[in-house]
């Protein structure tokens, strides 16, 4: 049995896992990210991670074929280079290399929305498609783009970060530096935003019974809960986010022409709480609206969070 290390770089979390030759994951472990940190802090903190991984498998790093890594940000996996990832706050970073020097094993290097989306197509909801866009909502918004059965190539390296497509030129000021990026109003951190300033407005929502009164205690699942429970300004909220998620899914799915649209990252598991409603905005308002057999499927990821340790643990096939 050959055995490969997947790494999900994210920035709350680094995931781990060992992946066996039918890319199924044997065991898996994660650390907090300890951001704001130099580039050798965070590959040391991967390195620690994966011996963990390894402890727990009964393996050596003897026994690892490679080693994958799915980062945030604009990606050059041939040079292996993080160009740039506000996320991370790292530049011109060599990170493979610097990663390969600590654990003397071949490190492949991808953009970590791609590593999920090529788990997800080799592994998960979009096997039997050629040609897939996968959107991961986690802290900011990333698209993994299949074409042909393997990851699109980018002229710039810039890893389809569709998360930085402008939604609203007058919106909120993004942490790439632009205003109005569909990752400041359809990732989990912008829908907090929304959140939040929605209970300001209102002091008798239940959002505020579900945080304790507290309003840091927030997160993205905070309105869809307070839907639940019949909350009128939380029903807000959720409508304006799946608006604008749907604004940016119309655009990508126009510019991509994908066989079926994965959704990823935390907010998915709403399931069809979020998913039919996205349909019900996407659809009337793709250009090939007329054509039933180029409508793309809208589904939720199958993998989960194991997407970006499959997809990164098998980028040595992705050749």
């Amino acid at each position: 049995m050959r055995y490969y290390l997947g790494v999900d770089l994210g920035g709350t979390n680094i995931a781990a896992g060992i992946c066996d030759e039918n890319k199924k994951i044997i065991r898996k472990t994660s650390r907090k990210t300890s951001l704001p940190a130099a580039p050798e802090k965070i590959a040391s903190d991967i390195f620690l991670t994966a011996e963990d991984v390894l402890s727990l498998s009964s393996l050596s790093m003897s026994d690892i074929e490679w080693i994958g890594i799915g980062s945030p940000g604009d990606v050059d996996p041939e040079t292996g280079e993080i160009s740039f990832s506000n996320n991370l706050g790292f530049k011109n970073t060599p990170f493979a290399e610097i990663f390969r020097n600590l654990s003397g094993k071949q490190t492949f290097l991808e953009n970590d929305a791609t590593a999920a989306a090529y788990g997800e197509a080799i592994a998960g909801a979009g096997v039997g498609y050629k040609n897939i866009l996968t959107v991961t909502i986690g802290t900011g918004i990333g698209g993994g783009v299949i074409i042909g059965g393997k990851t699109y190539g980018r002229f710039s390296g810039a890893d389809n970060e569709i998360g930085h497509m402008g939604i609203n030129p007058n919106g909120r000021l993004c942490s790439c530096g632009i205003r109005g990026c569909a990752e400041t109003y359809c990732s989990a951190t912008g829908l907090i935003v929304t959140t939040k300033e929605y209970m300001k407005t209102d002091p008798n929502s239940k959002m505020w019974e579900l945080v304790g009164g507290d309003i840091d205690k927030t997160s993205a699942r905070t309105s869809f809960d307070a839907m639940r429970l019949g909350d009128e300004t939380a029903k807000t909220v959720v409508d304006e986010y799946i608006r604008y998620l749907a604004y940016a899914v119309t655009s990508y799915i126009n510019l991509f022409e994908p066989q079926i649209v994965i959704i990823g990252g935390g907010i998915c598991n709403e399931g069809e709480t979020l998913l039919k409603p996205l349909r019900d905005l996407v659809y009337p308002n793709i250009y090939v609206r007329h054509n039933p057999k180029k409508i793309p499927k809208i589904v939720k990821a199958a993998l989960g969070n194991d997407a970006g340790i499959i997809g990164a643990a098998m980028l040595g096939f992705n050749k």
